[in-house]
């Protein structure tokens, strides 16, 4: 029997491209597994070639890099339906310059590189999910890009509780300060500032 995690991707990559036919799906299905890892547990290590790309079923992981002082600096938040993944770095095959840490136990769909390939040169309906994929990274790092060209600190905080409701209260105020570009002390401010109005 499929795993549920197996069957809800699958369900996700008909959603978003209906043309997908039942051949397409079961050979995507073929290449699949899952991994269900422990919270702090690492999906992908920095300087590391990922060979798949991970749908997240559920839990939640969070993608940083390390400073050269030694901090670490979230660049990213990974919940149930993202993936996990550094994308550019993924379908180029070099190596990630990021972690991406379990905050929480994970279940997650491996999809192989190759198989991934295989599936877009066998079928084109899975090879437009890919280009809209590739879409919906671009957007969501043109957006964030643009946050700290023309938002301060305060819209930033803002913003990121409006679109991710069920995330602000499952991470620490230390991942989320650096998230969103703003010093710890300063976060707090803030949050008290927007709870007396």
């Amino acid at each position: 029997m499929t795993p549920k995690a197996i069957q809800t991707y699958l369900k996700t990559v008909k959603h978003l491209c209906p043309q997908a036919d039942s051949d397409a799906l079961s050979f995507l299905e073929s290449g699949l597994t899952t991994s269900t890892l422990a919270d702090k547990h690492f999906y992908i290590q920095a300087n590391t070639t990922q060979k798949n790309v991970g749908f997240v079923f559920s839990g939640l992981l969070r993608a940083f890099y390390i400073d050269d002082k030694g901090n670490e600096i979230t660049i990213r938040f990974a919940k149930e339906f993202d993936f996990a993944t550094e994308y550019v770095a993924f379908i180029t095959q070099t190596p990630s310059k990021y972690f991406f840490q379990c905050l929480e136990a994970c279940e997650i769909v491996n999809i192989p590189y190759s198989h991934m390939q295989d599936a877009f040169s066998k079928f084109p309906a899975l090879e437009k999910y890919g280009r809209l994929i590739a879409e919906e990274v671009l957007k969501f790092q043109q957006k964030r890009i643009q946050s700290f060209l023309f938002e301060n600190a305060e819209q930033r905080y803002i913003n990121f509780v409006k679109e991710n409701s069920d995330l602000h209260n499952r991470v620490s105020l230390s991942y989320l300060s650096t998230y969103l570009g703003i010093e710890r002390p300063s976060l707090s401010r803030i949050r008290k500032k927007i709870a007396r109005r």
